[in-house]
């Protein structure tokens, strides 16, 4: 069994679509599980979403318009629906025309907003809206990556950001040269469609001031908490025992269809000072780290996520990636 980015069981659950900041009061097109979806924001701030086509002639609803009460107008024929998505006016049938009933918008089961994202549930979730607990922390400083939008598989991603053991080989570039190659033993636990795993270990903290300073040596103490709701929502929280702070990475794919997927990608951090510059080096850094594993993600010839075991072989390292195969493996099974 695997899993693709358009399999059937991932309509059950809360997944990212796009950015907060991303949508305003005109219709934007985002593609989801293999499906064009259409949003906007309402006067009243709240996210409007349908399926993105007219029920007339199935044309884009997103190369139409909105009006100042958040009404979207087809740009084919000009049929006009409300933000519930029941159609308001044809002009074709003049203004005391009989609207027929089933001239309505398909919605998905649900949208929400967390974090600066917005989610669609297409049917009754099954796992819980994601959160990230210092999104609302004010100590904490926000900076988000490019948007990337790429060929791959969204459990494959999942399995790349959740993996504790390709540090010191894919990103030698970057922060792995320091790393340990020993995976040390780790906690894991499960709640339902969630788990948290944690682990300490030394690493170069290259980014310490106190380094050249004398006051700390180079090899420093990390604890690294993973926080994982599925099917695709991640948190890295990395506090620095030895040199104060912690970084928090959050990772957020979107599979768009069957071959592609988008990545959002956010850190929040309260060891900088407030200091914008600062921020913008870390998304820098943050986005070259990324580009290291998007050069493996991308060279992987089978857009899906094996979830039956014995199709690959595991280690103990690899508790973190084996559990979210077994809760997704859950997910479609119903369980």
């Amino acid at each position: 069994m695997r899993l693709s980015n358009v399999d059937p069981a991932l309509e059950s659950c809360w997944q990212v679509v796009c950015r907060s900041n991303d949508l305003t009061s005109q219709p934007t097109a985002y593609a989801l599980l293999g499906r064009h979806w259409v949003l906007w924001r309402t006067p009243s701030g709240t996210v409007a979403a349908f399926l993105d086509q007219c029920p007339h002639r199935l044309a884009p609803l997103s190369r139409g318009t909105c009006d100042h009460a958040g009404i979207i107008q087809c740009g084919y024929h000009g049929w006009r629906f409300d933000i519930t998505g029941i159609c308001v006016e044809i002009p074709a049938l003049g203004p005391d025309a009989h609207l027929p009933g089933r001239a309505q918008l398909t919605a998905p089961h649900g949208v929400a907003e967390s974090h600066g994202l917005v989610f669609l549930a297409i049917r009754p979730p099954s796992t819980p809206l994601p959160t990230v607990a210092v999104a609302s922390d004010p100590t904490f400083q926000r900076g988000d990556l490019p948007v990337v939008t790429t060929s791959g598989a969204a459990g494959l991603f999942a399995d790349n950001f959740l993996d504790v053991a390709h540090f010191p080989f894919v990103h030698a570039a970057t922060f792995g040269a320091g790393e340990e190659r020993t995976v040390p033993s780790y906690t894991l636990e499960r709640d339902g469609y969630c788990f948290t795993a944690s682990y300490e270990h030394l690493f170069a903290n290259r980014e310490d001031p106190g380094v050249d300073a004398g006051l700390r040596p180079l090899m420093q103490r990390r604890a690294l908490t993973y926080r994982y709701t599925a099917p695709f929502h991640m948190e890295l929280e990395i506090t620095y025992l030895d040199a104060g702070g912690t970084n928090v990475i959050g990772f957020f794919i979107a599979p768009a269809d069957a071959d592609t997927v988008r990545v959002y990608s956010t850190l929040w951090r309260n060891d900088l000072g407030g200091s914008l510059e600062a921020m913008e080096q870390a998304v820098a850094f943050e986005v070259a780290v990324l580009d290291e594993d998007l050069a493996v993600q991308c060279s992987y010839r089978e857009r899906s996520l094996p979830l039956d075991l014995t199709m690959e072989l595991h280690t103990k390292a690899d508790r973190t990636t084996v559990e979210l195969r077994r809760i997704l493996r859950d997910l479609i099974d119903g369980r």
